[in-house]
């Protein structure tokens, strides 16, 4: 039987952003969905949050590179939840020499940065059109902004989320549904990251904010029906960087920091 309160539906929700967003929708009184993959403690995170906030939790585990999973997620949703929010969070980058990385890494950032994305919002937009008012909220990256050497696929994923987003909501315009998209910086949210971030230039490190001041600034202007979030005056910075720098010399720069990191991350 299908639960007459709305839920929040977050993928990626275990950790890092993913899990600071359902916190802050915790906090807010938001009924929440969390999906995560398996062994990832889902389960218990969603009852925590449940007692905590004195909210309805559930949580999800499976994989959404798999689309039969996508589908079966998608489905036991429909048949059991009405949605009034989709944050559509869940993503993968890495920083590799693009000849040396392997298929499955390549196809694995293709397959959930933007088939997991778009699916899910297909499968759920119904839901979403029958509500009185509802929000999509599709987390990019600040490395949406343009090219990046040895990560190549990423940020790529990351502008198509950006195009998909944009153009979603235009067509969606005079529905009751809003879709924002979100360009969050680089977060210190596990200690590999710290030590990634250690070797960035002082303009790179100056983009990092806390996953939990960027979950309140996205769900805040989410539930504003703002249409593109930059969260962070450096990151709005970093935007114009990315416009008006040569990019050959913004090319040049990332090449020498992320060199850096792969060597620092391969030892």
């Amino acid at each position: 039987m299908k639960e007459a309160k709305t839920f929040t539906v977050i993928t990626g929700a275990s950790r890092g952003l993913g899990k600071s967003l359902a916190i802050e929708c915790a906090k807010r009184g938001r009924n929440i969905i969390l999906v995560a993959l398996p062994s990832e403690s889902i389960l218990q995170t969603a009852n925590k949050l449940s007692k905590k906030y004195n909210i309805s939790a559930f949580g999800y585990e499976t994989d959404l590179t798999n689309e039969d999973n996508i589908n079966a997620l998608a489905e036991w949703i429909k048949s059991n939840f009405v949605v009034d929010m989709l944050i559509n969070n869940a993503g993968i980058g890495g920083t590799n020499n693009f000849i040396e990385a392997k298929p499955t890494y390549i196809n694995t950032i293709i397959q959930l940065n933007m088939k997991a994305l778009v699916l899910l919002t297909h499968h759920l937009l119904p839901i979403l059109k029958s509500q009185k008012k509802s929000y999509i909220l599709n987390v990019a990256s600040a490395a949406a902004f343009g090219p990046m050497p040895f990560k190549t696929v990423y940020p790529a994923s990351k502008a198509f989320v950006s195009s998909f987003s944009r153009g979603l909501n235009a067509e969606l315009k005079g529905t009751t549904v809003s879709v924002s998209v979100a360009y969050p910086g680089g977060m210190a949210t596990n200690p590999e990251i710290i030590k990634r971030m250690e070797n960035y230039n002082g303009l790179i490190k100056s983009t990092f904010l806390s996953p939990e001041k960027v979950a309140q600034i996205l769900i805040r202007q989410t539930l504003n029906q703002k249409t593109i979030i930059v969260p962070g005056f450096a990151n709005k910075l970093s935007r114009l960087l990315f416009k008006f720098v040569p990019e050959s010399w913004r090319l040049e720069m990332m090449s020498k920091n992320l060199k850096k990191e792969i060597l620092i991350t391969a030892v």
